[in-house]
């Protein structure tokens, strides 16, 4: 039995969450304020070619997350999960820092989008070791009976984040003039990014490595660089779970990037939604899942994570087209209905998948693992929603071609389902049973000896 200090567990939350918080904060405002980076970066041509042109940058971040995670995945596992959580906290920081110090397009021309593309890619890597780290080192801090609401926060700072840049960006746009906001007002989100990285860089260093870690490291030799054996052993002796998280993260991210990335710009340029009103009604149905996230984590702990996931892909199948019928409206109270439905599928997901990912692996793979699945998934199918979402409404003609997408992705999410194991109230593979309490560990115990008949 591995006891874990409580205060030290929470910390631990709090330190992965705020990484979380930062990165999707970058997300937030580049989705919200996509229409006008659009206009500072790329030749005036026309707006949909702009629009394209600004989520093909958006998109091309996420091709180089795997490479991300095939370098920071394997370090983590080698070197400690801390040391390389930081490192990508800083990088991140900088990437994202580094897109408010760019001049406009006016001003320097094709340097613009050059120098807008390698800061993306600064992004890009170093979130490739980012999520998968944070999910690992949360659920390894986590006791076995409540890890899926402890790694929930996980998501619940990926919404926070958003929320934040997503409330700055629609502060900004309301009050400051079209030409003020284009001219200077856009590098503001970017530029708080800083102090955001110095907050999450104090917290992680804050940090012990986990228990499940340090176990590892003693029963082991020292090692002291990543190599191809990694790699090898991660798609050599671990496909099959491999392929499940897959397809577990290829359901949760086109979810979570049709509705957090695409939808305001939807509203705004597909609908003829006023612009404004695009971004206050995503923002509020973001807030109204922030709640639900932890509560449905909670609820995971008891129920299994696997029923509440294949929920969330039977109503991605069921619910897309008239959630997308109820946004074809064009009203208030209908493109909230619609976004609200979408919404609520995708917390099925972001509340399950940080306790369920770390699961598949056991614990001397397990931050490559998840990293390198996680981020190849991303990179074809999450960071690309935006762009091929777009191109399916610009080539059909139809409103709710983006349906198409999330209702495949639904079908590939209960495949995947069908073939995980439940992994709520047992240990992660490769550790044994965690608690934080005598009592929590006796419950364990008594739980360990049924199991074993």
């Amino acid at each position: 039995m591995t006891m874990v200090d409580e205060r030290q567990a929470k910390r631990a939350v709090a330190a992965a969450a705020i990484g979380n918080t930062m990165e999707w904060f970058d997300f937030g405002v580049y989705s919200y304020i996509a229409v006008v980076i659009s206009q500072v970066f790329f030749p005036p041509t026309s707006s949909t070619a702009q629009l394209l042109s600004t989520f093909a940058t958006f998109a091309v971040a996420f091709l180089v997350r795997p490479l991300g995670g095939f370098f920071f995945g394997p370090l983590g596992d080698r070197i400690g999960r801390r040391k390389v959580l930081a490192t990508t906290m800083v990088t991140m920081a900088l990437g994202t820092l580094a897109i408010g110090l760019i001049p406009s397009y006016a001003t320097i021309g094709l340097w613009a989008p050059v120098l807008l593309l390698v800061a993306r890619l600064v992004q890009g890597f170093s979130t490739g070791g980012e999520y998968g780290g944070a999910a690992t080192f949360v659920s390894e801090y986590s006791p076995d009976r409540r890890r899926g609401f402890m790694a929930s926060w996980l998501e619940f700072g990926t919404l926070a984040g958003y929320s934040l840049g997503a409330a700055l960006v629609t502060v900004l746009t309301v009050t400051m003039t079209p030409q003020d906001l284009t001219g200077w007002g856009w590098r503001i989100p970017f530029l708080v990014a800083g102090p955001l990285g110095i907050i999450g860089l104090y917290l992680r260093f804050r940090l012990e490595e986990t228990p499940a870690y340090r176990k590892s490291s003693e029963s082991e030799q020292p090692r002291t660089a990543a190599t191809f054996r990694d790699l090898r052993t991660i798609f050599g002796r671990h496909w099959r779970p491999m392929l499940k998280c897959l397809g577990l993260v290829l359901v949760f991210n086109v979810t979570n990037y049709m509705v957090t990335a695409y939808m305001p710009t939807y509203l705004s340029s597909v609908l003829g939604f006023q612009h404004t009103s695009s971004l206050t009604l995503v923002l509020v149905t973001m807030v109204l899942m922030m709640g639900l996230i932890v509560i449905l984590g909670r609820y995971s702990d008891r129920i299994g994570r696997l029923p509440i996931a294949g929920v969330g892909s039977v109503a991605l199948i069921a619910l897309t087209f008239p959630a997308f019928l109820l946004l074809s409206q064009g009203t208030v109270a209908a493109v909230l209905g619609g976004l609200l439905v979408l919404g609520l599928t995708l917390v099925c997901f972001s509340s399950t998948m940080p306790s369920t990912l770390p699961a598949l692996f056991p614990t001397d793979i397990r931050y490559g693992a998840v990293s390198v699945g996680f981020n190849i998934s991303v990179a074809l199918f999450g960071g690309t929603t935006p762009l091929v979402a777009e191109a399916l409404v610009a080539a059909t003609g139809m409103k709710s071609a983006p349906a198409f997408l999330l209702v495949a992705a639904g079908a590939v999410g209960l495949v995947a389902v069908y073939f995980t194991h439940e992994p709520a109230g047992r240990s992660l593979p490769g550790s044994g049973p965690t608690a934080t309490s005598r009592r929590e560990a006796r419950k364990r115990v008594r739980e360990e000896e049924n199991e074993q008949g």
